[in-house]
């Protein structure tokens, strides 16, 4: 049965733990559907893991639509949301609107995310206002990397902390129906989860939450680089690929692959087979 809005809610509602991983392709998506995940985020961080860019800054609306299509394809129970990319929609409300509305239309999704607190309280309320679900992100925003002056935990002091929880507050009145709260610390994300009515995502972010994202490629060590502190490995899934790519690299120049069960033989006699060659 098709996750949604509501889906969240009731989960809250009764402290079950929301479940939440990126995902950006077909394939992914169906493993990630058929084990249970409750919701499939179409990420700006594709930017980072999928396409090589440094940042996520370079993401564009052709890019989140490309890979939300593909992951809404394979997702049938998992709530689709996409990521709305820098300058999609900071520029003003209508901006906003006319973008999230792509990613419901051409992408398939069944919300949207944006990141910011009050300041992006208007845009939140006029997506809302079109029938379109929106996620808000607050914490360590990685499109305001710029001006964080790097990947920084948030919300460390009293005065952050109660900036914080006011833009959390406002975004819930604004219209969201979740939170992601990103690299802040525990405690700060655990205040605000008890006095928001709407669910509360975290990435590092503590336990208090009422569920968690990450993006996948981090879970599975896929690359085997330096992660942040807040990601638990789950599966080397990294070096099972490198293991086997090195395989089959061996065995093609070996030989040893394909071997004869691994080919078709035809029916052709052998000196008609020759005849056949002849002048080639």
């Amino acid at each position: 049965m098709k996750n949604t809005v509501e889906t969240f809610r009731r989960q809250k509602e009764q402290s079950d733990k929301i479940t939440m991983l990126t995902c950006y392709d077909y394939s992914t998506a169906k493993l990630m559907d058929e084990a249970g995940v409750d919701s499939l985020l179409v990420g700006d961080s594709l930017g980072m893991v999928m396409l090589g860019y440094p940042d996520t800054l370079s993401v564009t609306m052709e890019d989140i639509i490309h890979h939300t299509k593909a992951v809404s394809r394979g997702a049938s129970n998992a709530l689709v949301i996409g990521d709305m990319p820098f300058m999609s929609y900071q520029v003003s409300a209508e901006q906003a609107v006319e973008n999230a509305g792509r990613i419901i239309k051409e992408g398939r999704a069944q919300a949207v995310k944006l990141e910011g607190g009050a300041a992006v309280a208007e845009q939140i309320r006029a997506i809302v206002k079109a029938s379109i679900p929106v996620v808000a992100h607050i914490g360590l925003t990685p499109q305001s990397v710029n001006a964080f002056g790097g990947f920084k935990v948030q919300g460390k002091s009293a005065e952050a902390a109660r900036a914080l929880i006011e833009d959390a507050r406002i975004v819930e009145d604004a219209g969201a129906f979740a939170v992601v709260i990103e690299a802040i610390p525990a405690q700060v994300a655990e205040a605000i989860t008890k006095t928001l009515r709407i669910p509360t995502i975290g990435i590092g972010a503590g336990s208090g939450c009422d569920g968690q994202v990450l993006v996948y490629q981090d879970m599975l060590d896929l690359f085997g680089e330096i992660k942040p502190k807040f990601v638990k490995v789950f599966g080397d899934a990294g070096a099972v690929m490198r293991a086997a790519f090195a395989a089959y690299i061996e065995e093609t120049k070996s030989g040893a692959f394909p071997a004869a069960e691994h080919g078709f033989a035809a029916d052709i006699d052998a000196d008609v087979l020759r005849e056949l060659t002849v002048g080639l």
